[in-house]
């Protein structure tokens, strides 16, 4: 049998609504991880301070961000997992403020020991049609693809507007814990 247990996985929630669609998608792919056996943790963003970048260069100049917030430990926590469930929900278009912050303050040198992670996106949205999320799901890509990290799927969840209508979405919450278990299953050697 193999043995997954040394994978850790963390779910990063954007959405400000706390037990919303965007935090049942990621707690879904964490379940299908976990089920496949590794150590999952959960982050929501709304819960912690992370203040704007400043683009002062502090982070290069003396090795150490401005800010003495909350991005620092999590920063740490990013560094440890394996792979990353990153989940948004579409605000005008776009990623939630509160993800945007935390997408922000990856301008720093830390972002060097990115390279090689590998990471889920689920963004789900009221819009009944993926064309919401185009450029969401390009700005991450591009992030992820200019620092050298694997992208393993992106889960899409057109027209969830009210809280936890993605539960009705069978075939969405099948596919999150199909692809929390398949990074698992991925990342294992026998």
């Amino acid at each position: 049998m193999i043995n997954f247990s040394n994978s850790q996985v963390l779910g990063i929630i954007g959405s400000p609504r706390q037990s919303g669609n965007t935090e049942i998608l990621v707690d879904e792919v964490l379940s299908g991880a976990e089920g496949a056996g590794a150590i999952v943790k959960k982050v929501i963003l709304n819960k912690l301070k992370i203040n704007p970048c400043q683009a002062c260069n502090s982070c290069y100049k003396t090795g150490k961000c401005m800010h003495d917030d909350d991005m620092l430990e999590l920063l740490k926590k990013m560094e440890e997992c394996d792979i990353w469930v990153l989940g948004t929900p579409i605000y005008w278009w776009g990623p939630t403020a509160q993800f945007k912050l935390f997408l922000d303050r990856w301008y720093c040198p830390k972002h060097q020991d990115f390279k090689g992670k590998r990471v889920i996106l689920v963004i789900p949205f009221e819009g009944g049609h993926p064309k919401y999320a185009r450029h969401t799901v390009g700005i991450l890509t591009d992030v992820l693809d200019y620092l050298n990290m694997e992208l393993i799927d992106t889960i899409l969840a057109p027209g969830v507007g009210s809280r936890g209508a993605v539960r009705e979405k069978k075939n969405i919450m099948k596919k999150a814990f199909e692809v929390g278990q398949k990074a698992i299953k991925m990342s294992g050697t026998t």
